[in-house]
C-alpha cells in the first residue's frame, strides 16, 4: 500500500487541535491542492474564504455550536461561487442565469466542485501530519453568514473546513462496508441492504462501547433515522434561492 491509500483510508475527523498556527507554506500547498482537483466543464464554480479574524471565527462558532471553528491552526470556508461568472457575462451581455445559472443542475455543479476541492484540501492537511475537520452545521444561520463575510449574489456559503495539528488522536470510526455502497450493474436488493445494515450495526455498537472516549450503546440504524426524522433548516431552501440558485 502507497502512501496516498494509507493517508486516505486512515481518515478521522479532528475536533481538538493545538494552538498553533499553520505555516503559510502549509496553507499554499494545501490551498493549491484544493485548486488542483476536478471541475465540471472547467467552470471552477466554487471560491474559499480564509477566516483568520478572530471575532469572525467566533461567531462561526456561535452559529455552529463548535468550538473547534474558534481554535484551530487554519479554517477555510467553501463556497458555490458563479459571481466571477456573472460579471463577464454582464459584460458580454450574454444571458447566462436564466439559461444556467439559476437552475438547480448548476448548484449542483457548484457544490460539487467545492466538495472535490475540499476533498483534496483535505487528503493534502493530512499527508502534511495536520488533522482537518469538516463543518456542514454553517447552514444553521445562512444569513449571518452570508452578512458576516458580505457574500454577493450567486455566491452561497456551502461547509467550512477546520484545520489544525491534532491535540487527541480519536479512534477511526467505522465506515458502511463495500457491499452496502458498491453495486455492479444494478442496485442493491432490499434484502442485502437490511442484511449489510444489520451486519454494519454490530460493527457500530462494538465501535461505541470500546472506543477510548464518549463510549455508549448505539446503532447506526437508529441514529441516523432519528436525524432524518426531526426537521432541520426551513430558511436553506428559500435563501438559496433569494442567491439566484436552485429556483428551477
Amino acid at each position: 500500500m502507497n502512501d496516498t491509500l494509507t493517508t486516505l483510508l486512515e481518515h478521522r475527523s479532528i475536533r481538538a487541535f493545538k494552538d498553533t498556527p499553520l505555516k503559510d507554506e502549509e496553507i499554499n500547498a494545501i490551498i493549491d491542492a484544493a485548486r488542483s482537483g476536478s471541475t465540471s466543464s472547467y467552470l471552477m464554480a466554487y471560491s474559499m474564504i480564509g477566516v483568520t479574524d478572530p471575532e469572525k471565527k467566533r461567531k462561526l462558532a456561535s452559529i455552529s455550536n463548535q468550538s473547534y471553528i474558534e481554535k484551530n491552526g487554519h479554517f477555510i470556508l467553501f463556497l458555490a461561487d458563479y459571481h466571477r461568472h456573472m460579471i463577464h457575462a454582464n459584460k458580454e451581455e450574454k444571458d447566462i442565469l436564466s439559461k444556467n445559472v439559476q437552475s438547480t443542475e448548476y448548484f449542483m455543479i457548484a457544490t460539487i466542485d467545492a466538495t472535490i476541492a475540499a476533498q483534496n484540501a483535505t487528503v493534502a492537511a493530512e499527508s502534511l501530519g495536520i488533522g482537518a475537520c469538516y463543518i456542514g452545521s454553517i447552514k444553521r444561520d445562512m444569513d449571518l453568514v452570508n452578512d458576516l463575510f458580505d457574500l454577493p449574489e450567486h455566491v452561497v456559503p456551502l461547509f467550512g473546513l477546520a484545520l489544525g495539528y491534532p491535540d487527541e488522536k480519536q479512534d477511526i470510526k467505522p465506515k458502511l462496508p463495500k457491499n452496502a455502497v458498491y453495486f455492479e450493474n444494478s442496485y442493491a436488493s432490499d434484502e442485502q441492504q437490511k442484511s449489510e445494515l444489520e451486519k454494519f450495526d454490530e460493527t457500530i455498537t462494538t465501535y461505541y462501547q470500546s472506543r477510548q472516549t464518549n463510549k455508549r450503546d448505539d446503532r447506526w440504524t437508529t441514529q441516523v433515522i432519528e436525524k432524518l426524522h426531526n426537521q432541520r433548516n426551513d430558511r436553506l431552501t428559500p435563501f438559496v434561492e433569494e442567491k439566484k440558485f436552485n429556483t428551477r
